[in-house]
């Protein structure tokens, strides 16, 4: 008989936790969702909100009777969280997570949780606001979600917690937590990475005032900036956790970035267009694949 998710706890509601409680009430609203935040403040503004049928104040009384718990906090917190709402858990309850690195989170998880079904997922979606109110129900649309397994994952666990992202919207990839971890790299953290140093670096130009990359930020800055807004707690631990891909993505970025560098002293510029067509085509293909919104100016309204 297969599994079924009857019972949701949600640790952490801010802007992926309050969007996934969201999502449920609006597509599966028959089951009930309690929810916890270590924050005080969250949880008097979850309630305000409605998020949950119960913000519940202790974690272990959150997840009791739970079919599965996620953990939407930080990945640095994993372990904390795991720990604080362990006591409360039942021995067939399935443990997931919405951490941007998965490898040190099934570690961390699989430590602090012995013997319990764990099943650690990532569901690319996000923006760069964060907290309880920031969360929407639609966030996980047409979006990837990556479940990362191991070997000893129940089947019908790891089919009960795909069934669940594909009621939410999204599409769903089953991989090794390693693989995820490199792609990831590549895709979300190497980005972030550059948005932080370029926004950082154009704030410390002495020769261009800050009122000045302010006023005329209409640019490719500003939209770097839209992702150096991201939460700063959040993408402290992604960079630490994934630090082995990140710096293995990083350094071949730097010799990529010499290779531009060298082509501009040079003149060569043969070399700069056939480099410019090649990425002009992947962000066709993204635009192909619903990834993103080939309307001018990214779809902004002003």
């Amino acid at each position: 008989m297969p599994r079924r998710i009857e019972r949701l706890a949600i640790i952490g509601l801010g802007l992926i936790g309050s969007s996934i409680a969201r999502a449920v009430k609006e597509r599966l609203p028959d089951v009930m969702v309690t929810g916890h935040d270590a924050s005080a403040e969250v949880r008097d503004i979850a309630r305000t909100l409605g998020l949950c049928d119960a913000v519940i104040d202790a974690a272990q009384a959150a997840v009791a009777d739970a079919d599965l718990v996620i953990l939407a906090v930080p990945v640095g917190g994993m372990a904390a969280a795991a720990a604080a709402m362990a006591p409360g858990l039942g021995k067939d309850t399935i443990i997931s997570d919405v951490g941007s690195s998965k490898a040190s989170v099934a570690e961390a998880l699989a430590k602090a949780l012995p013997g319990h079904i764990i099943i650690p997922a990532h569901p690319v979606a996000g923006t760069e606001n964060s907290g309880p109110a920031a969360g929407f129900a639609s966030l996980f649309d047409g979006r990837w979600c990556i479940v990362t397994p191991d070997t000893a994952a129940p089947a019908d666990a790891v089919a009960a917690l795909t069934s669940f992202w594909e009621a939410l919207g999204a599409k769903v990839d089953v991989m090794d937590a390693a693989h995820h971890d490199m792609v990831l790299a590549v895709t979300s953290h190497l980005p972030h990475l550059i948005a932080y140093t370029i926004v950082g670096t154009a704030s410390e130009l002495e020769e261009v005032t800050e009122s000045e990359v302010i006023k005329y930020s209409a640019g490719g800055f500003r939209d770097f900036t839209r992702i150096a807004a991201s939460d700063p707690v959040m993408w402290r631990d992604v960079f630490l956790a994934n630090k082995d891909a990140v710096l293995a993505t990083l350094q071949r970025f730097n010799e990529d970035l010499t290779v531009l560098q060298q082509a501009i002293r040079r003149g060569d510029a043969d070399k700069l267009e056939d480099w410019f067509t090649r990425t002009r085509a992947i962000r066709r293909s993204i635009i192909a694949e619903g990834q993103d919104d080939a309307a001018p100016d990214f779809g902004r309204k002003h």
